[in-house]
């Protein structure tokens, strides 16, 4: 079914309502508002086709709205950005499709057209939480909007898992989702509200309840509304687990062991460990022919359902299949028009691409795939290493980035199986970027001021020394002709 009139009004009426927002709040809570309520509710697979730039749709009505706003209202955010070597893995990605277009001759043309694509789906929510949420005050406010953001949607994500996916029909006139019986799963159904599909959800309600765990377990919220966080948690928790996604129950708990190991031991281990883990599943997967599916395969049968353990063969079945495929093609990849996608001898595609890192790779290659994974778990990984100690990450002022830093890790690893998009995780990424490269520079400023310091007090004492060896000199000389006089 095409898109309603109401789904096509949500999209027009979004832009003034995020210039409105810049108008009515902060420029950096209007960012956060905008993002979340844009992602939250405006209406899938309905576009507006524009001519020259990507066409106007769920993700791209936020941040054309929010760019449009920023320049208005606030433009010397933009003119104050300085580009930082954790901007590279994403400036890398939004260029890679023009790379894979030039290198497989599909012309400028095309090249130009998927890197703005690209660009407006990952580069720009990069770019704005670059330049608005580089701090922990706004990391903080982030946090806390997708834990109410969460909260909101618990009683959605509860309707729809007893009367089946059905308010994206009800508000829009059509089903947000492909495939109504995806809403099928566990004996029940698995809601997907105004997303693309129940695995968004799960990852959404996922991150809400890890964040309101480790605010509530830090102390940076005690209540809110007036109603303990206790009581907000335990009811999230309880709407996460009716949203029947079994991939993000694995993903919680390993949040809240990072969280526990990091209160009780004092060390970011657990989250460099799956930074490394990815990594090297990543590179083993895709430059050398020695698979190790079959071993994760044989681990997690033992606490999986048979149902998941079968759908994980088949993923894992055709990444095999798409890998030998990409490797044709390793440094840039196939390009677009599906040129990356295995076909039978009568033209049928007889593969299916899940996952984000499999679909990197095939269409923009090596250079697209480490570009993608490093955009996403450098700016944590280097949060963990750099000015933010294990032993602040429980402590009220740095709580909320350290579990949003957690958040977006943790989506990298759903990306490892699935593909899908959430524009919040990326600005999430930018911020904590701007956050490490801005600490970092004011620690080279506060290096740079002491050495100065230090040198101006050497001087300083280098000048005193100098004057009183005058002194002291003259003095024994005197003594010395006092010596010499004859008698």
């Amino acid at each position: 079914m095409p898109p309603t009139i109401q789904a096509q009004l949500a999209l027009i009426a979004w832009f003034p309502i995020v210039l409105y927002l810049f108008m009515r709040f902060p420029p950096q809570r209007a960012v956060i508002i905008s993002f979340v309520v844009a992602w939250l509710f405006l209406p899938q697979r309905a576009a507006f086709i524009l001519p020259g730039i990507p066409d106007y749709d769920k993700l791209s009505a936020t941040c054309y709205g929010i760019l449009l706003a920023t320049l208005i209202y606030d433009a010397q955010r933009i003119t104050s950005f300085k580009l930082g070597w954790l901007d590279l893995p994403m400036l890398t990605w939004s260029i890679a499709p023009f790379l894979s277009s030039i290198s497989n001759g599909l012309g400028w043309y095309d090249g130009v057209s998927n890197a703005l694509n690209q660009t407006v789906s990952y580069g720009l929510p990069y770019f704005l939480g670059r330049i608005y949420l580089n701090n922990l005050p706004g990391l903080r406010k982030l946090a806390v909007a997708i834990f109410i953001g969460g909260l909101v949607y618990a009683p959605l994500c509860l309707f729809e898992s007893r009367m089946s996916p059905q308010l994206h029909f009800m508000v829009y006139g059509y089903h947000g989702i492909r495939q109504f019986g995806q809403g099928v799963r566990l004996g029940g159904f698995r809601p997907s509200v105004f997303m693309q599909h129940g695995l968004s959800v799960g990852m959404w309600m996922m991150a809400a309840t890890l964040i309101g765990i480790w605010l509530w377990q830090s102390k940076v919220l005690k209540k809110l509304w007036g109603i303990p966080m206790s009581v907000l948690v335990a009811f999230l928790a309880i709407s996460f687990v009716m949203v029947k996604s079994t991939g993000a129950y694995i993903y919680l708990g390993y949040g809240v062991l990072t969280m526990l190991v990091a209160k009780w031991m004092r060390t970011a281990l657990p989250i460099l460990f799956l930074t490394v883990s990815l990594f090297f599943y990543f590179y083993q997967n895709a430059l050398t022919e020695t698979y190790i599916t079959d071993q994760a395969v044989t681990f997690l049968s033992e606490v999986l359902p048979q149902e998941r353990i079968e759908s994980l063969v088949y993923r894992f079945d055709n990444e095999e299949i798409l890998v030998d495929k990409a490797r044709e093609r390793v440094v840039f990849g196939w390009g677009g028009y599906g040129r990356n996608r295995v076909y039978d001898s009568e033209g049928n595609d007889i593969t299916t691409t899940d996952s984000l890192w499999i679909i990197a790779f095939g269409i923009n290659g090596l250079v697209g795939l480490t570009a993608i994974t490093c955009s996403l778990l450098l700016p944590t990984a280097s949060f963990c290493l750099s000015g933010f100690p294990i032993s602040s990450w429980l402590k009220p002022k740095v709580a909320p980035a350290a579990v949003l830093g957690v958040v977006v890790t943790l989506y990298m690893l759903d990306c490892s199986l699935n593909n899908q998009p959430n524009p919040i995780y990326t600005l999430t990424s930018g911020g904590i970027a701007g956050l490490v490269m801005q600490g970092s520079a004011i620690s080279r400023t506060k290096t740079a001021t002491t050495r100065t310091k230090t040198a101006t007090t050497r001087t300083k004492t280098a000048t005193t020394r100098g004057k009183r060896p005058r002194r002291s000199v003259g003095r024994r000389s005197t003594h010395r002709q006092r010596q010499h006089q004859p008698n």
